[in-house]
C-alpha cells in the first residue's frame, strides 16, 4: 500500500470538511482508493486561526506556492476560490508534475479549457466534481453513468441562496429583500450577493454541465444570464394561481446542431419534481435519450458534503480512473448558440391595469396579432382604485414575438405599470 501525499491550498469551511472526512471515514477511503491519503501541508491566511479541523499533523503555511513547489506532495487540492491567485497555483502545480483536485466553478468555467488542455500536455489530472452543486455526484454521473445516452437537456437549480430566497417568498409570503435579509442572517448569502442572486454562480455551474453533457467546450460567455431580484410576492402568488412554481434555473438543451443555454427566473409546473426542491437544496434533472429523466438531488454546498465530491476525485487520481478528456471533445463538432430572439417558449405576463370594459378584450387582440393566445388566466383587485393585476400564460411562441406583443400592449393608457414577462418551462 502506497502512501499519496496531499497538499490543501485553503483550510477554510471545505478544506476543514476534507480533512474532517478523510480522518472520519479513513477505512472506507483505504478500501475504495487501495492506498493511504496523507494531507502533509496546508496553505492558510492566517495561520493563528481557529479551525473546524485537526491540524496537528499538518504543516501549516502563509505561502501556498511552496505547497505546489513541494516535490514531496503529488495531489494538490485547490479550495481557496477566485480566479487570480487560484489559476497561478493550478497552472504552477501542473507544470511541477502535480495532480490538481477543485471546488473553483468561476476558475474553470472561465478559464477551463486551457487548464484542462495544460494538465493534459503535462500528462497530469484536473478534476472538478465539487465546483457543481456540492456534494451532488452530478459530473461523474454525466461522465460514466449516462455515458451510454445522448443527453437532450439539463435543468438545474443549483444555487442554494436564490432557492433559498424563492422558498421564502413562496412559503411564508416575503417579499425579495426580506428573504435575503434572512438569507444572510443565516449565512446562505454573502455581504454582496450579486454572483447568486444574478445568476452569475448558477451560470458558471451550467457551463461546467453544459460541456460534460454535450461534449463541447465550456461556453461561460455564451449564457444568457437573469437574477431574481425582479420577481416580486405577487409574482409568487399568481404564479401558484395558475399551477406553478418559480424557481432559478439554469438551462442548456441542444436543438438540432444548436445549444440554448440560460439562467432565469422560470415558471415549472407544481407537479414537477424540481418544483419541490426547497430552501437551500439543489437539484438537476437530466434527460437522455435512452434513459429517459433522471433527478439529482442534495446538497450543494456544506463542508463535508462538498469534501464527499473532493476526496471522490482524490480517489480517481490514486486509482488511476480519472481521465484527461473529461469532457469527450474530440468526440463531437463545436455546437454553436441559439439565437435568443427564436427561442420558442411559453410565457407568464403580468400587468397592472385600470378596471374598465375591455381591457382583457384587448389584450387577447393584440397578442392575437402575434399569433399568441391566453391559455390561463388570474386577475385580482388590489387597491381601493380600482385597479387590477392580470396575470396569463400563453401558449407556446417565440421570445421576439412575445418582446413585439407586450412593446404594442405597453401603449394602452390603461396600463399603469411595466409589464412583468417570465419564462415558463414544462421540462418535457
Amino acid at each position: 500500500m502506497l502512501l499519496v501525499n496531499i497538499g490543501i491550498l485553503g483550510l477554510g469551511t471545505v478544506g476543514g470538511g476534507v480533512v474532517n472526512v478523510l480522518n472520519k471515514n479513513q477505512k472506507q477511503i483505504i478500501r475504495r482508493s487501495g492506498n493511504n491519503i496523507n494531507v502533509t501541508h496546508a496553505a492558510v491566511r492566517d495561520i493563528t486561526q481557529t479551525r473546524i479541523c485537526p491540524t496537528k499533523n499538518i504543516k501549516l503555511t502563509q505561502d501556498p506556492f511552496k505547497i505546489v513547489n513541494d516535490n514531496d506532495i503529488s495531489v494538490v487540492l485547490e479550495l481557496i476560490g477566485g480566479v487570480g491567485l487560484a489559476k497561478n497555483l493550478i497552472e504552477q502545480a501542473i507544470k511541477n508534475g502535480k495532480h490538481v483536485v477543485t471546488a473553483n466553478k468561476a476558475l474553470i468555467a472561465t478559464y477551463g479549457n486551457e487548464l484542462l488542455s495544460l494538465a493534459k500536455d503535462y500528462n497530469t489530472y484536473l478534476l472538478f466534481e465539487a465546483a457543481v452543486a456540492g456534494g451532488i455526484p452530478v459530473l461523474k454521473s454525466l461522465k460514466d453513468g449516462l455515458s451510454a445516452n445522448q443527453i437532450e437537456l439539463v435543468a438545474g437549480i443549483i444555487n442554494g441562496t436564490s432557492n433559498f430566497i424563492l422558498t421564502e417568498m413562496h412559503n411564508k409570503d416575503r417579499n425579495f429583500q426580506d428573504a435575503l435579509k434572512e438569507a444572510k442572517s443565516l449565512g446562505y448569502a454573502e455581504a454582496d450577493p450579486t454572483f447568486d442572486v444574478e445568476g452569475i454562480d448558477t451560470a458558471h455551474k451550467l457551463a461546467i454541465l453544459a460541456s460534460m453533457a454535450f461534449g463541447c467546450e465550456l461556453q461561460f460567455n455564451q449564457i444568457t444570464t437573469e437574477g431574481i431580484s425582479n420577481i416580486s410576492s405577487e409574482d409568487i402568488t399568481y404564479a401558484t394561481k395558475l399551477g406553478y412554481t418559480i424557481k432559478h434555473i439554469g438551462i442548456a438543451k441542444k436543438l438540432d446542431d444548436k445549444l440554448q443555454m440560460h439562467v432565469r427566473p422560470t415558471l415549472i409546473p407544481t407537479t414537477h419534481l424540481l418544483s419541490n426542491v426547497n430552501g437551500v437544496m439543489n437539484g438537476i434533472l437530466i434527460k437522455g435519450n435512452a434513459v429517459g429523466e433522471t433527478l439529482y438531488y442534495g446538497a450543494g454546498a456544506g463542508d463535508e458534503a462538498t469534501a464527499s465530491s473532493v476526496i471522490a476525485d482524490l480517489i480517481d487520481i490514486i486509482r488511476n480512473t480519472a481521465n484527461h478528456d473529461i469532457f469527450g471533445w474530440k468526440s463531437l463538432i463545436s455546437i454553436a448558440n441559439c439565437n435568443t430572439n427564436s427561442i420558442a417558449s411559453i410565457f407568464y405576463l403580468r400587468l397592472l391595469v385600470t378596471n374598465k370594459l375591455g381591457v382583457l378584450k384587448d389584450i387577447k387582440k393584440t397578442l392575437a396579432n402575434y399569433d399568441i393566445n391566453i391559455e390561463a388566466f388570474f386577475q385580482k383587485k388590489i387597491n381601493q382604485k380600482n385597479n387590477l393585476h392580470i396575470a396569463l400564460i400563453t401558449n407556446l411562441t417565440n421570445n421576439s414575438k412575445i418582446n413585439k406583443a407586450v412593446t404594442d400592449i405597453q401603449k394602452y393608457d390603461y396600463i399603469l405599470d411595466k409589464i412583468k414577462i417570465i419564462f415558463v418551462e414544462t421540462l418535457n
